[in-house]
């Protein structure tokens, strides 16, 4: 009997762990509404500014945290665009089973067109304005159950196309060689430092910082018919021997190639003040460079709170300020002008005495090859001499690594992962630096991508 008790509890467990496995089989899981929402992870720009010669450039990379819908299964993303910032007018961009999607500055462009911006000079349409993107999670079909996250504004901004001459002069194509810029043009050193047009026909300027050494002028980068000055009389020649010496320092120079006469003058504009150097007793002033497409000399810096002026030469002989606050430069008394702290971009207008001063976002070189990663002083600030284009010279990096961050803070930096001279946000991306004098450039409108050169002179 105790036998027979026995098989039946057994075949009784066996019946009820076939059942259970068998309802296993037929469990189903429910997608719940998301407990917590999804929201983008990357950092944005203040500002994009949007160019047809950098349409194939990265324009932004989203990023997000997971949609959590309670449920082991796939979910779906959609980046959304919307004109009209209500996304009742969403379409959507790509889809991804990831957590990241990208939009060229090309697909930027487009949206900007749409939303009735315009970089044709000739218009009167505005050049300024936002985009508005999302990101939509779904599970199962595009009408299962879904989630959005916040919607995000970028500000665009597309530049009047200044290329092909288009501006108010152009380069020409005479430049300064030597080693008292480029170190002869060194396989590792800049280019030749540029020449202008003017308005004065055959009169060509240069605004360049020289070094110690020696320079002449020659074309296209190249040698053979380049010109020096053999005699030291003011006029340029090819014979022999006839190499310029140049002491250390900013200079204007200017070639009448009409009858070959030049001149090297010091020439330099910048700022100096409590707003920034301590009216010139923490360092030299902050250096206006030349944007030949305006005619107009600019820097891009970070100020304090304060005052400050516009100097040339780094001395007192020639100083402007704005007693007024009209916007005009002027040498009356208590003319300074008061500063907030912040990053600008300062625009000196020298044809007409007028300035302005343009709250902006400023980049700058930051590592153990300059300051010591920000602890040692600020970075090393480009300007940002055409939209798009940023511009140092006499740059002294050290033995170490550097990359480049914007405003002096981590939210936006770049590096170079791939040693290729297009930066990226890839992590180890440091880029190397060896000792020395440099010229340093950023092109973000370089159709293959944000494009640097490291300019070593000597």
């Amino acid at each position: 009997m105790k036998n027979n008790i026995k098989l039946l509890s057994l075949l009784i467990i066996a019946l009820i762990g076939f059942n259970s496995c068998d309802q296993d089989d037929d469990l189903v899981f429910v997608a719940q509404e998301p407990t917590e929402g999804i929201n983008f992870s990357n950092s944005f720009l203040d500002e994009y500014v949007l160019t047809v010669a950098a349409s194939n450039n990265l324009g932004e990379r989203f990023t997000w945290n997971d949609a959590n819908f309670d449920v082991p299964t796939n979910v779906t993303y959609e980046l959304q665009n919307s004109i009209l910032g209500d996304f009742t007018d969403a379409t959507m961009i790509s889809s991804t089973g990831g957590n990241e999607l990208a939009i060229t500055i090309g697909q930027m462009l487009g949206f900007a067109e749409a939303a009735g911006l315009d970089n044709d000079p000739n218009t009167e349409a505005p050049n300024t304005g936002s985009l508005y993107f999302r990101i939509k999670a779904f599970v199962g079909t595009d009408n299962g159950l879904e989630t959005f996250s916040d919607p995000q504004t970028l500000t665009v901004v597309l530049p009047e196309d200044v290329s092909g001459g288009g501006g108010a002069f152009e380069v020409a194509s005479w430049g300064v060689v030597g080693s008292g810029y480029n170190n002869w043009a060194a396989a590792d050193g800049p280019k030749d430092a540029p020449f202008y047009t003017t308005s004065t026909p055959g009169v060509i300027v240069s605004y360049v910082n020289l070094l110690d050494g020696e320079i002449k002028f020659r074309e296209n980068n190249t040698w053979g018919g380049d010109l020096g000055d053999a005699n030291g009389d003011g006029i340029l020649d090819a014979d022999p021997d006839n190499n310029i010496a140049v002491t250390a320092g900013d200079y204007k120079i200017t070639i009448d190639t009409n009858d070959n006469s030049y001149t090297i003058e010091p020439f330099s504009w910048g700022i100096v003040g409590s707003g920034f150097n301590d009216w010139g007793n923490d360092g030299p002033d902050a250096k206006f460079y030349y944007d030949y497409t305006t005619d107009t000399f600019k820097t891009s810096v970070a100020l304090l709170d304060g005052e400050i002026k516009f100097r040339m030469d780094n001395k007192w002989d020639v100083n402007f300020g704005d007693a007024t606050g009209d916007g005009v430069l002027d040498t009356d008394a208590d003319n300074n002008i008061a500063s907030t702290a912040g990053h600008y971009l300062i625009t000196l207008n020298l044809n007409d005495n007028t300035y302005t001063i343009e709250s902006s976002n400023v980049y700058g070189v930051v590592g153990s090859g300059f300051n010591d990663w920000g602890n040692d002083g600020p970075d090393a600030a480009l300007t940002e001499i055409q939209p798009g284009v940023w511009f140092a010279e006499n740059i002294t990096l050290l033995d170490g690594e550097i990359k480049f961050r914007q405003n002096d803070a981590w939210d936006v930096s770049y590096g170079d992962a791939n040693a290729d001279n297009i930066l990226d946000t890839d992590a180890d991306n440091n880029i190397a630096s060896t000792a020395g004098n440099y010229v340093i450039s950023i092109d973000f409108n370089d159709p293959d991508g944000p494009k640097y050169l490291l300019g070593k002179r000597q």
